[in-house]
């Protein structure tokens, strides 16, 4: 045998054994047996869920909807099966060996293989191809844009039926047997009690409230915890919250004056009531969209459509069409997003990359908003955003007055002024400083005739008996919202390339066409009309049984709230670059269960709250972290740290100093010089309140745009710019500093030792043990105490502390705990 021949026996075995251990590797990664490689394929693949990603991910940037190279788009089947530019067939359907899709994606060579930047395809990716492909290569359509289907529970048969106390455990429990799964041992009552208080309010129980519930035996005391906890008022601080996220919730402007929003914490405060009245979902998206075009406009209503004025904006653009252009583009992209779980804002410039959304249906969604005014003008920052809440007739007369006052005032000014003209240079100077009242009081009557100046006397009487009147009025309360529309708004034109200085065709409000229902028709505002009656016709197709997103959306982002992700873990993104559901039959039982129930979100909590798979323990299962690290099949319920907002307020609650006052104006927490002086004007803006207002709960802290609480960012919460779906769960040196550096973390730690040695006295033993039993809402252990001992002994003996500051140490390191920290 030549060695020619040996060389290439060696590399075609080589090349046997590669190919042999990368199917053996592909195996291992999806936990297969060789045996069952078979059986395993038995399924069909799920082009939406598996093959649509995989597609978008890796090949529509050379080979989607706007882009072909090769002759190859792979965005439709029927592009996807015509003939290349090569005359070969990149999907043959049935056929793998001749599809040269499959060719190229599994390429040795690195200049044949695709994609040809970034990392080649996994073995698991080629593997969903390649039985794709093998199946026919079927087009369906994404799963969120179909309509939810009421699928029925599974019926669970066997050792496991008693583990389905609702619906939901069926569905769970399904796919957890599918998979060869078993569901984690129910938690111990504490730590439900823990997770059901911070789910619910953002608050630790009190140990007066763990211990009536860990004495409570009877067989309904989880479902009576569940309805009392929903009927706190502490239950819409915390799920508010989690809806000003959503909408991008702060007082200011941002850019760099960052501009105060006046009376912004009424919407707030509009939320945290809304959730507390357990007010319809489908009520509560119409007021945000269109509360001042409802047939029934009320306080709240108006307060609102706040929503319309919560974004940025800049008070001295560089472009104002441009600026104009940004302001509308932060409206569709929260609304979409927040509301539908769509990213329409990817539209502004060219048709969507990945989900069929059309440029067109961009504007569309903007001519919707044609009647919402910019938030203002340098001149003028109040008219359009400050909706006074009097009465109609006291708010008319208001109106009334202050627009006849402004016409008089400019006829006493112009009377002035013919005397000025007449007075010498020095006085005409004053004239225009702040002593230009003291001037005309003056010398005015001398600059002018006899006739003059009784008609200018007679006008500024006109103009007092006005101001008299106002006085008479009072002052107006005044709510950030939608105060001045625009009834009779300039056509919406398709910006060329997003660009607003090149205005294409006139698109008339349309609804997104991947829905598939007919486009409204709404008809021009009458004369004297206060808006143009477009907003209500969305909030109305949004909050409609039949959208098949908006149900779906909410119900996730409850379920995600209470496990920590979402079905969906895309929360604002259900188009198909966003994540798919782990569990899609009970994500469409879900949204349509919510919309029979009148679209109330406090019976959703409770029926999550009341199954098994809610009350599974955190732990942990080697077979099961093997088979499913991520926990998508819901194997156990997962741990998570305290969210900003929540380790804030359990602190003061821990140290005694939480002040429960509910809504009003919001409070400014102490700030450093080195925080301050970060701003270009460092301090302004920046507010002193008392140490009794400071102790308030989190969601009112007074939220500036360029000024986050140091504390709160260092813990996860959010940029307050855009809509924010989930918050990033990170752990960071921040985090331990300023919870054992912090100004914060000590005091609190000082307060809390002293209420440690009022409850538990001088002996250090019981100071020890009752911290413990203060911050964890339990026992200390015996090596609890021994280690808290030596360290009261350290701090006195070898470093001279005074024992009360030595407790404070002692206090700090029990909110530095884990137990602290985490929730179980």
């Amino acid at each position: 045998m030549s060695d020619e021949q040996t060389t290439a026996d060696v590399r075609t075995t080589l090349r046997r054994a590669a190919t042999a251990a990368r199917l053996l590797s592909a195996i291992a990664f999806l936990g297969l047996l060789v045996g069952d490689v078979e059986s395993s394929h038995a399924a069909p693949v799920n082009f939406s869920r598996e093959v649509k990603p995989i597609l978008a991910r890796r090949c529509f940037a050379c080979h989607g909807p706007d882009s072909g190279e090769g002759g190859l788009r792979l965005d439709s089947r029927e592009h996807a099966l015509a003939e290349l530019d090569s005359g070969l067939l990149a999907i043959v359907p049935k056929d793998v060996d001749s599809s040269e899709l499959l060719a190229r994606v599994t390429a040795e060579d690195e200049f044949t293989r695709m994609p040809p930047e970034g990392k080649p395809l996994t073995e698991h990716e080629i593997d969903v191809l390649r039985r794709w492909i093998a199946e026919g290569a079927e087009y369906q359509k994404h799963w969120a844009f179909v309509a939810p289907e009421k699928h029925e529970p599974p019926v669970i048969e066997g050792e496991n039926k008693a583990w389905v106390r609702t619906p939901i455990d069926a569905f769970i429990l399904a796919q957890l047997e599918a998979n060869n799964l078993q569901p984690a041992p129910k938690a111990d009552k504490r730590t439900l009690c823990r997770r059901a208080y911070y789910d619910l309010t953002g608050l630790p129980p009190t140990e007066q409230q763990l211990e009536e519930f860990l004495d409570d035996e009877s067989p309904d005391a989880w479902e009576k915890l569940i309805d009392k906890l929903l009927a706190s008022p502490h239950y819409g601080e915390r799920w508010g919250r989690h809806w000003l996220d959503l909408v991008r919730f702060a007082e200011t402007n941002s850019f760099e004056r960052d501009g105060q929003k006046p009376n912004a914490w009424k919407y707030r405060d509009y939320v945290i009531r809304s959730f507390n009245d357990d007010k319809p979902y489908d009520q509560f998206i119409k007021e945000q969209l269109a509360g001042d075009e409802l047939d029934e406009v009320t306080r709240d209503s108006i307060i609102a459509t706040g929503y319309y004025r919560l974004g940025i904006w800049d008070d001295e653009p560089a472009d104002s069409v441009q600026a104009r252009s940004d302001e509308m583009d932060d409206l569709i992209a929260t609304t979409s997003q927040a509301f539908l779980g769509l990213t329409v804002g990817c539209a502004r410039c060219h048709d969507h990359k990945i989900d069929p959304i059309p440029q067109k249906d961009y504007y569309g969604m903007a001519a919707f908003f044609g009647d919402v005014t910019s938030y203002g003008d340098r001149g003028d920052q109040t008219s359009c955003n400050q909706w006074d809440l009097s009465p109609p007739e006291t708010a008319a007369r208001r109106r009334e007055l202050r627009e006849q006052a402004d016409l008089v005032n400019r006829e006493v000014v112009s009377m002035e002024e013919v005397g000025v003209k007449r007075m010498e240079a020095p006085d005409q100077r004053r004239s225009e400083t702040h002593d230009r009242e003291r001037l005309l009081k003056r010398k005015l009557k001398k600059y002018l005739n006899a006739s003059e100046w009784e008609q200018y006397q007679a006008t500024r009487q006109r103009l007092d008996a006005a101001h008299a009147e106002l006085r008479e009025l009072g002052e107006p309360e005044s709510a950030l919202a939608l105060a001045r529309c625009n009834a009779h708004p300039e056509p919406t034109h398709l910006n060329v390339r997003g660009n607003p200085h090149v205005p294409g065709e006139v698109v008339e409000p349309r609804f997104p066409q991947l829905f598939g229902v007919e486009q409204p028709t709404i008809p021009a505002a009458p004369a004297g009309a206060r808006s143009a009656g477009r907003r209500k016709v969305l909030a109305d197709w949004i909050a409609s049984n039949d959208n098949m997103l908006t149900s779906r959306v909410i119900a996730n982002r409850v379920w995600q709230h209470h496990f920590g992700r979402g079905l969906v873990r895309s929360a604002n993104n259900f188009g198909e670059l966003g994540d798919v559901p782990t569990h899609p039959e009970l994500l469409d039982w879900l949204a349509i269960w919510l919309t029979e129930h009148e679209w109330k979100l406090k019976p959703l909590h409770r029926l999550i709250m009341t199954s098994s798979a809610y009350q599974m323990s955190s732990q942990a299962d080697a077979v099961a972290l093997a088979a499913d690290p991520l926990n998508d099949n819901l194997w156990r319920f997962d741990l998570r740290r305290l969210g900003a907002e929540e380790l804030r307020d359990a602190t003061l609650a821990a140290s005694g100093k939480l002040n429960l006052e509910m809504y009003g104006p919001s409070f400014y927490p102490e700030m450093s010089p080195e925080v301050l002086a970060t701003q270009s004007m460092p301090g302004q803006g920046w507010g002193k309140s008392s140490s009794k207002e400071q102790s308030r709960r989190s969601v009112y802290i007074y939220v500036k745009r360029s000024l986050l609480t140091p504390l709160l960012t260092a813990f996860d919460f959010p940029d307050v710019d855009a809509s924010c779906e989930a918050r990033f769960n990170t752990t960071q040196p921040g985090q331990a500093l300023s919870m054992l550096n912090g100004q914060f973390a000590n005091e609190q730690a000082g307060y809390l030792a002293n209420r440690v040695r009022t409850e538990a006295g001088d002996d250090p033993k019981d100071q020890v043990a009752r911290a413990i039993e203060i911050t964890l809402g339990r026992e200390a252990t015996k090596e609890e105490i021994a280690d808290g001992l030596e360290l009261l002994n350290q701090l006195t003996k070898e470093h001279n502390r005074d024992p009360q500051e030595a407790l404070r140490y002692w206090c700090l390191v029990a909110l530095n705990q884990n137990e602290f920290l985490y929730l179980d």
